[in-house]
């Protein structure tokens, strides 16, 4: 369970970044992290194919997001398994222990743009190397520009969490972040489908009747 505690956390923490809109420019880390929020503030919704690694365990999945802050994620692998945000209750399904995670949205919690002023609070923004684009991996031909994110205090989930940005489109390809034991958590984006007309029946989640439901779980032991 505190796996997905921390898939938890990166689905708000996402869903925050997704729906902040700051100003323009491309001078220090902290203006490019904006410009790439800016871009995401334009978008009303998009769909992406997911490959997510967890230390050596490898997921895969359909991620569905709509503005201002719902997202979904349906797994093909492992199959049938779902995360769903509405902007009001975050749902983790696990159909191999049939389990049924779920957490109301408070005010800590609430995926807003003051949820990426929180995240702003805690992490400091710096260009991995510069804002020239590298390569996406050793041997690529894809570049990004990356940005890290240092956690201010030792309090935080994750030591750092590394953007991969397409520097054409603005959208972020790679998101990694680490955490104190050094465990990954690496979302990949691939093909994004922008603007198609998503709605917000696409969050509605049919609960399995067989599931045993455990509520507030991120905040349980």
């Amino acid at each position: 369970m505190p796996m997905f505690k921390k898939i938890a956390f990166f689905i708000l923490a996402f869903c925050a970044f997704v729906c902040a809109a700051f100003s323009q420019g491309i001078v220090t880390a902290n203006e490019y992290f904006n410009l790439v929020s800016e871009k995401y503030g334009t978008i009303k919704d998009y769909e992406s194919t997911a490959n997510i690694f967890i230390g050596e365990r490898r997921m895969r999945g359909r991620i569905t997001y709509l503005s201002p802050n719902m997202m979904r994620i349906d797994f093909s692998e492992p199959a049938n398994q779902a995360i769903v945000f509405d902007g009001k209750k975050l749902i983790v399904y696990l159909p191999e222990n049939a389990m049924l995670l779920t957490q109301d949205a408070n005010s800590e919690t609430m995926a807003t743009s003051e949820g990426l002023s929180l995240m702003r609070r805690y992490y400091s923004v710096s260009y991995e190397t510069s804002q020239t684009p590298v390569p996406l991996e050793e041997g690529s031909s894809e570049e990004v520009v990356r940005l890290v994110l240092w956690r201010r205090t030792t309090s935080e989930a994750f030591r750092y969490i590394k953007l991969s940005i397409n520097p054409n489109t603005k959208m972020i390809r790679r998101l990694e972040a680490v955490t104190p034991a050094n465990v990954s958590y690496i979302f990949d984006f691939l093909g994004y489908e922008i603007n198609q007309g998503v709605t917000e029946q696409r969050f509605k989640y049919d609960v399995p009747s067989a599931a045993n439901a455990y509520d507030n779980f991120m905040f349980s032991q």
